[in-house]
């Protein structure tokens, strides 16, 4: 009994430690579903996906939607996404439900569709932006019509085992919790209308579940030090080792290289690392009241547009950070009193498309950050971050003991020219 015990408390710990997120300690999706009217026989329900985590949004091919009926329930039709199946409707004479399902799958439908087709903020392909990003791009939502459903807030049933999935896998979702009913405003804004029955479901996400292995790494290099520090090898594992392209390859010259696969396998580019992300951080400069990074963002991946990329970094300067050069920034502080996180993305239009891998694989941006007089220095690796996330994934960064370190001689080689420096003016107003 005291083993089960035991573990049964690991497992609940180990859960949420995988999907707890130090940086974005709030992020989750949310599934709303409110039901807006009664009918004889069936509800009319306004579905919206509300994704509030900040740095990492869902990219094509979009999002997928899916739940276990209470009972028998149908759907008789839906507007701005639809069923990816529609089950056995054979009992059904005439009018045929749109899905007979007993766990539906739903996903949004692509832009240009008919109008009669769409529906608020649905229509995007799937695409879910990061509320820290754009909130407004952070909103998915359909209609539905449900049969066989109860007919009042004591008779409905509740949905069961709902599933959401990205490109990939990496979300779990909790059981559906009835909530106070949500309020709407009339287009006018002049009067408030509310939801007749709303029930929430929160998804929250995890690396762990996602993939075995990084999805990104991060290799260093500094002024200081000829030594550029790479991603260690097979960071990002290795079981695509033999199907890698070599940048000089006649593959490259072949049609649809480029045309991403329905199972979202990668083709990557031959790297020691065989990571489909690298970033590279570079301590550039260092002046007397400033210092001086360049980040640049490598894509390997010769099937795969990352559009609406983040980057997110983590280091104790960034409190100061003074400007950045052609990336957007927006700090994170996902604890009151720490302010040593933010977020980076592309330019709308500029660069905010990281291309696939080749000639136009590539994004970089500069920051100037004031100097912390009173923590700041160059020696044991101060100068680089302590966390990198990519599209919210963490990247690998190398171990400690193989940054770029500082010269023993370099301060003493300063101290020696200013030294110099005083006796050559001394001498100097002598003579004069």
């Amino acid at each position: 009994m005291r083993f089960f015990v035991s573990a049964l408390f690991f497992l609940v710990i180990f859960s949420y430690a995988a999907t707890f997120d130090p940086l974005d300690p709030n992020g989750n999706i949310t599934i709303k579903w409110d039901i807006m009217s009664w009918t004889p026989d069936d509800y009319v329900a306004v579905v919206t996906l509300n994704n509030f985590q900040m740095y990492r949004h869902i990219m094509s091919p979009g999002w997928t939607l899916g739940w276990t009926w209470a009972r028998r329930e149908v759907i008789w039709s839906a507007v701005g996404a639809q069923a990816t199946e529609q089950g056995d409707c054979s009992r059904f004479k005439g009018n045929i439900p749109h899905c007979c399902k007993t766990n539906p799958t739903f996903v949004d439908l692509l832009p240009g569709v008919p109008y009669n087709q769409q529906f608020t903020n649905c229509c995007k392909g799937g695409v879910l932006g990061a509320w820290g990003q754009d909130p407004s791009a952070a909103v998915s939502a359909f209609q539905l019509s449900v049969g066989s459903a109860g007919t009042s807030n004591r008779t409905v049933r509740l949905p069961r085992n709902f599933t959401l999935l990205g490109p990939g896998p990496g979300y779990t979702c909790g059981r559906a919790r009835v909530v106070p009913p949500t309020i709407f405003l009339t287009p006018d804004r002049r009067r408030k209308t509310q939801a007749l029955m709303t029930w929430n479901v929160t998804c929250t996400y995890s690396q762990i579940l996602a993939r075995k292995y990084p999805s990104c790494c991060v290799s260093l290099s500094s002024f200081y030090n000829d030594t550029v520090v790479p991603c260690p090898p097979c960071t990002c594992g290795c079981q695509t080792k033999d199907n890698c392209v070599k940048s000089d390859s006649k593959i490259l010259s072949l049609v649809g290289v480029n045309t991403p696969k329905k199972d979202n396998k990668p083709l990557l580019q031959c790297t020691r690392h065989m990571c489909p992300v690298r970033v590279h951080w570079h301590v550039q400069r260092n002046y007397k009241d400033y210092w001086r990074v360049k980040v640049s963002i490598t894509n390997f991946n010769y099937r795969m547009n990352y559009t609406l990329w983040t980057l997110v970094v983590q280091h104790p300067n960034l409190n100061n950070v003074t400007q950045v050069f052609s990336f957007d920034y927006k700090p994170l502080v996902p604890y009151e009193s720490i302010n040593d996180t933010g977020m980076f993305n592309g330019l709308k239009f500029f660069n905010d498309q990281l291309m696939e891998a080749g000639p136009f694989g590539n994004v970089q941006s500069e920051m100037l950050l004031r100097k912390d007089k009173n923590t700041f220095t160059l020696k044991e690796g101060w100068a680089f971050p302590r966390k990198v996330y990519f599209n919210g994934d963490e990247c690998q960064l190398p171990p400690p003991d193989a940054y770029p370190f500082l010269p023993n001689s370099a301060y003493q080689n300063l101290l020696s020219f200013s030294t110099f420096i005083s006796l050559f003016i001394f001498f100097l107003i002598a003579i004069w």
